[in-house]
């Protein structure tokens, strides 16, 4: 989801409820603690140079049990934003603590946004020699044979 079609969810929802891949619910009280665009500046294991960038959002949740954001909150949170975005309308990602600090796409389903689990993946797949009907569910990163150029 990009943050302008996030903007457009928001306008439809009178309270904000965030669930989590295992289908739980975060907390109502959550913060919206920071909003930024985060550059990933990169090579691949193929040797290719690429940059992504997200529109970065971070929940957190306090004990202030009283605490509710609004949609229009949150829009405003946003619009304090958007100058960080540089124009861009980026893919909305959402740190969210659990065990550690992860990361997911947005979606929204039934009222609710939703916290989508983000996989980690091999962008030089040609390189490697790996064609996609042979690709597990996990790579098996022991059919990369050294000197192939294969991460």
């Amino acid at each position: 989801m990009t943050v302008s079609e996030l903007k457009t969810h928001l306008q439809s929802v009178d309270q904000l409820i965030f669930q989590q891949p295992n289908g739980q619910v975060v907390p109502l009280h959550f913060h919206i603690t920071e909003m930024g665009l985060t550059t990933k500046h990169f090579v691949d294991c193929g040797g290719t140079t690429r940059t992504e960038a997200h529109a970065s959002l971070q929940i957190w949740v306090a004990e202030d049990y009283d605490h509710r954001l609004s949609p229009d909150k949150l829009i405003g949170i946003i619009d304090m934003a958007t100058p960080l975005l540089q124009a861009q309308n980026p893919e909305v990602e959402i740190e969210y603590q659990t065990d550690t600090i992860g990361r997911y796409g947005l979606d929204f389903k039934q009222r609710k946004f939703v916290l989508m689990p983000k996989q980690t993946d091999c962008l030089a797949k040609e390189k490697c020699g790996i064609s996609m009907e042979a690709l597990p569910l996990a790579v098996n990163t022991s059919d990369c044979a050294p000197g192939s150029g294969c991460c």
